[in-house]
C-alpha cells in the first residue's frame, strides 16, 4: 500500500476551504469546518495521515517539507483554491519527483477533462463519491481497472475509467473519529454559532432537494439521501465523546439531516440516553411533533437555508419551501428553545432592489438567533452556473468567486442589478439584522449570562469590524 497523506493545502490566511465548507472562502468571522470529506478516506487507508493546514496554520514549506515521506499525495480542491493546490503540488513533487498526485472536490468530480489539462503537474483526479476509488489507488491497483478515476497516462493521454456507482450501504464507511485523534487538533475548529470545541460527522450524503445552487448534491452526493444506519450514528457519537471529552457539541453536517424525519427521531432517542448536545442542517418545513423529540434528545441549534423571503426567488432556486410553512416552524423553534442560525443568499435569480429590502425585513421578522449573509455563487456543476453563463449573468472577470485575499465577490450580475449592488446588500443586511436594540440586548444579556461567550462575542465582534472595514477597501478598489 502507498504511504499516503491526504491534504487540504495552504491557501489564503484564514480560508475556509475545508472539504467540509459548502462557500469555500474567508468569512466575516474565522471559521473552519471538519475536513470531514478527506478523513472519510483517509480511515480507508491504512498508516495514512491527513493535514489541514489552514485551521493548524500550516505552510507552504512545512508540507513540502514532509514530501518524501509519502509516496501519493490526495488533495482536496475547490473552485477558489485550484491554482493554489496545484502550485503545492507542483513544489512537493519538486522535492520528491516520485511522489503520485491526484485531486478530490466537487471541481474536478465535474471537470475532470479540464482540470487535468490545466494542471499537468497532476497525475488524477477523482470523480463524483472518491472515497474507494481513493482507496484503490492507495491499494496499487492497476489505474486503468479502477471505477471513478481519471488519469494521465505515461504518454501524457488523458483517460477517463467508467464511473463508479454510488454508495448504497453507507455503514461500510469506517468513522472519522480515529482520523480526528490521530491528525486533527479539534480546538483549530470553530463555528460561530456552535459550541467550542464542537466535533462534525456526516451521517449520510445526498439530498432530496433540488435548490438550484447548492453545491454538493449537484456534484458529489447525488439528490437522494443515503444514510447510515441509526445505531452506527449513536456508536460513533459514542465514541466521539469518549476520545473527546472536552467536546461541548457534535453537528450533524448532512445537507438535510431531517430528510428522513422517523430516522432523525430515532437518533436523537439514541443520543439523549448518551447526554450530549448536538445540532445539524434542516430544511425549515420540519413539524413541531418532531421538533419536540429532537430537543427533547439533546438538539440545541438547527442551521437553516431560509435563502431568501420572497416567494418568486424561492420558486426561481427550486427550494421548495413556502414562506408561511417557513415561518410556523420558526416560531415552533423559538418556543421549543431551539436556536436557528440561518442563511440567507443575496443575488439569486429574480433579485431585485425591492427583494433584498424585503429579505432584509423578512429576516428581522422572524429573528433566528444568528444569520449568515453569502453572496450567490454559481459553482460550476450547478443549475445556477449553466443558467448563469447562458442568460450572461456571470462573466469571466467575476468567475473565480473568491478575490486574491479569499474573500466572496459578487460573480453575478443582472440587466436591473449590479455586481456592487448585490456586494453592498451583504454589509446592509448584516448592520440591519444585528444593529437593532432587540437583538443588541438579547447578546448583550447572553454575553452577560456566559463569561466564555462574552469572550467569544467580543472576539467575534472584532473580526466583524474588521470584516466590513476589508469589505469597504475592496469596493473602494
Amino acid at each position: 500500500m502507498l504511504r499516503t497523506l491526504f491534504l487540504q493545502a495552504p491557501s489564503f490566511d484564514g480560508f475556509d476551504g475545508g472539504a467540509g465548507s459548502r462557500y469555500q472562502a474567508k468569512r466575516e468571522i474565522k471559521s473552519f469546518w471538519f475536513p470531514t470529506w478527506l478523513a472519510q478516506p483517509a480511515a480507508l487507508v491504512p498508516n495514512s495521515k491527513l493535514i489541514d493546514a489552514p485551521p493548524a496554520g500550516i505552510k507552504l514549506a512545512e508540507v513540502v517539507a514532509q514530501a518524501n515521506d509519502f509516496d501519493l499525495v490526495v488533495v482536496h480542491t475547490s473552485v477558489p483554491s485550484f491554482d493554489s493546490d496545484v502550485k503545492c503540488i507542483a513544489a512537493m513533487k519538486a522535492a520528491n519527483p516520485r511522489l503520485k498526485a491526484g485531486l478530490i472536490g466537487a471541481k474536478v468530480a465535474v471537470k475532470a477533462d479540464e482540470s487535468l489539462m490545466d494542471a499537468p503537474v497532476v497525475d488524477f483526479v477523482c470523480r463524483n463519491e472518491f472515497d474507494f476509488t481513493v482507496k484503490d489507488v492507495a491499494d496499487e491497483r492497476p489505474w486503468s481497472q479502477i471505477l471513478g478515476l481519471s488519469y494521465r497516462t505515461a504518454e501524457g493521454e488523458i483517460v477517463h475509467n467508467p464511473d463508479r456507482p454510488v454508495l448504497e450501504n453507507m455503514d461500510e464507511l469506517p468513522s472519522v473519529i480515529d482520523v480526528y485523534k490521530r491528525d486533527l487538533r479539534i480546538e483549530d475548529y470553530f463555528i460561530g454559532y456552535l459550541k467550542h470545541p464542537y466535533i462534525s460527522v456526516y451521517t449520510g450524503r445526498g439530498c432530496k432537494s433540488r435548490c438550484t445552487f447548492c453545491l454538493w448534491p449537484q456534484t458529489v452526493g447525488g439528490h437522494r439521501y443515503r444514510t447510515r444506519s441509526v445505531q452506527n450514528v449513536v456508536d460513533e457519537i459514542a465514541a466521539a465523546k469518549a476520545a473527546f471529552p472536552q467536546v461541548k457539541e457534535f453537528f450533524f453536517d448532512d445537507d438535510t439531516f431531517t430528510d428522513d424525519l422517523p430516522r432523525a427521531e430515532a437518533i436523537a432517542e439514541g443520543l439523549g440516553k448518551l447526554g450530549v448536545t448536538w445540532s445539524c442542517n434542516a430544511k425549515a418545513n420540519v413539524p413541531r411533533k418532531t421538533l419536540e423529540k429532537l430537543k427533547a434528545g439533546g438538539l440545541r441549534l438547527l442551521l437553516v437555508g431560509y435563502e431568501s423571503g420572497d416567494q418568486q426567488i424561492l420558486h426561481n432556486i427550486k427550494k421548495g419551501m413556502r414562506i408561511e410553512v417557513a415561518e410556523q416552524f420558526t416560531r415552533d423553534c423559538h418556543d421549543l428553545g431551539i436556536q436557528i442560525h440561518g442563511t440567507f443568499i443575496v443575488g439569486l435569480p429574480g433579485e431585485t432592489r425591492e427583494t433584498l429590502e424585503a429579505t432584509k425585513a423578512w429576516a428581522q421578522k422572524i429573528n433566528p438567533h444568528t444569520i449568515q449573509v453569502s453572496l450567490a455563487a454559481p459553482y460550476p456543476g450547478t443549475f445556477l452556473f449553466d443558467q448563469a453563463v447562458k442568460n450572461g449573468w456571470l462573466d469571466e472577470a467575476n468567475a473565480e468567486l473568491v478575490n486574491d485575499k479569499g474573500v466572496q465577490i459578487a460573480p453575478l450580475h443582472y440587466p436591473h442589478l449590479s455586481h456592487q449592488e448585490i456586494f453592498d446588500a451583504v454589509e446592509d443586511f448584516y448592520k440591519k439584522f444585528y444593529f437593532r436594540p432587540r437583538k443588541i440586548g438579547a447578546i448583550v444579556n447572553e454575553m452577560l449570562r456566559d463569561g466564555d461567550m462574552m469572550k467569544r462575542r467580543l472576539r467575534e465582534g472584532v473580526e466583524f469590524f474588521r470584516f466590513l472595514r476589508e469589505r469597504k477597501e475592496m469596493a473602494a478598489a
